[in-house]
């Protein structure tokens, strides 16, 4: 299999936010009631869109696609139901090059644009959600080192990262605070030239198998200064006494990924590890939402995309009364639902992707995707299962 360092050789793809302006596609898996042929010889006057991918980006989602097809579907089922982490798949997608994808070139990375990332997340999440967020939770580690992180911040973190397959976490979530992320109670007080972190994280995914974490935590000890003056983000050393993993929880869903709580005490950190200064946390901290909610959202319409193949495929075959269940209203009636969602999910994605390789701020059409493609995937996998009914619930996916 040809590994996308391979196909993104060239100085034009490797700044590839140049590539994507207006390009707009669907990846829908072929099948012969849902994707109609491209007529790509066909060009009416242009509107000043365009729904077609570049050759460049329909060859990032096509080496997604097969190492998805061919190499996490066959084991999905096994990783599910074990808990399993998937290393060597890790690792597999590592020596692809379809992991830490947006590191810039400067860095070993391909500096990928957003839109490819989110082309490479849907299609690892049709293979499994659980195991395409174990390779994806890189890139949330990564986005606030890449963000606000200096040159040698940048070289120190980023780069080993794209020389062997090492993970990362982003430590923001708390036992209290989520969402809220004015909220946060993990602390770091300035001493020397160190700082000294004390704090609980939770449902920090890879958080038992990061090399190191982004940590946000208040330096200010005045609980009534405003967030984006009080919180500071650190880079944290996994090998850093006092840091210590909880256990793993136990996810309804996507059981492949690694999900913690991580406790901090009287842990040390060197001031160089600070990123951007003292104060900039929340800033940082959303600015890294805004970058990688899009890819969230695609791996939703990954998920949903799967559900809504499985459970079509099965409702061509499956007959009652003599004809196959796809032609009963009812049936129809929820596999169109499906498909509408998943369509105007895509869509949602895609815009928040492009507004992001476009330079501009993203939060609004970056909140819509994720809330849309999230809803939507929960439906489609409910209405498969509806579909699907007694195959669905002996683990029809093994």
């Amino acid at each position: 299999m040809t590994s996308l360092i391979q196909v993104l050789k060239t100085p034009l793809a490797l700044r590839s936010a140049h590539i994507i302006k207006r390009s707009l596609a669907s990846t829908t898996n072929p099948t012969p009631s849902s994707t109609p042929t491209p007529q790509l010889d066909k060009q009416g006057p242009s509107t000043g869109y365009c729904f077609e991918l570049t050759p460049e980006q329909r060859e990032v989602q096509e080496l997604a696609r097969k190492f998805a097809r061919e190499e996490i579907i066959p084991v999905a089922a096994h990783h599910d139901r074990t808990g399993e982490y998937p290393w060597e798949l890790i690792k597999r997608a590592h020596s692809l090059g379809l992991m830490n994808g947006h590191i810039d070139a400067e860095f070993g990375g391909m500096g990928l644009s957003n839109f490819e990332g989110c082309l490479i997340a849907e299609e690892l999440s049709y293979g499994c959600t659980g195991i395409g967020t174990a390779i994806e939770a890189n890139g949330l580690g990564q986005s606030p080192v890449i963000l606000a992180g200096n040159k040698d911040q940048k070289k120190k973190y980023l780069g080993r990262m794209v020389e062997e397959p090492l993970m990362c976490a982003y430590g923001v979530t708390e036992p209290g605070a989520g969402s809220d992320v004015a909220n946060i109670k993990t602390k770091a007080e300035k001493k020397g030239d160190h700082y000294v972190l004390n704090g609980q994280k939770m449902w920090i995914t890879n958080g038992g198998h990061a090399n190191w974490y982004f940590v946000l935590a208040r330096t200010n000890p005045d609980p009534k200064a405003p967030a984006h003056k009080a919180l500071t983000g650190f880079i944290v050393d996994r090998d850093t006494p006092g840091v210590t993993p909880g256990r793993k929880e136990i996810n309804m869903g996507q059981r492949a990924s690694d999900t913690r709580g991580i406790t901090f005490e009287d842990v040390l950190v060197p001031k160089e590890n600070v990123l951007l200064g003292e104060g900039a946390g929340f800033k940082i901290a959303m600015g890294a939402f805004d970058q990688t909610r899009p890819p969230v959202a695609a791996g939703a319409v990954g998920l949903a995309q799967r559900a809504y193949d499985e459970a079509l495929k099965y409702s061509l075959e499956r007959k009652t009364f003599g004809v196959p269940i796809f032609k009963h209203q009812a049936v129809a009636f929820m596999l169109a639902d499906m498909a509408i969602g998943i369509e105007t999910s895509r869509l949602a994605w895609m815009r928040a992707s492009w507004e992001v390789d476009q330079g501009r701020r993203n939060t609004y059409y970056a909140s819509i995707a994720k809330a849309l493609a999230g809803d939507v995937a929960n439906k489609c996998a409910t209405d498969a299962v509806q579909v699907r009914h007694c195959g669905m619930l002996s683990r029809w996916l093994s």
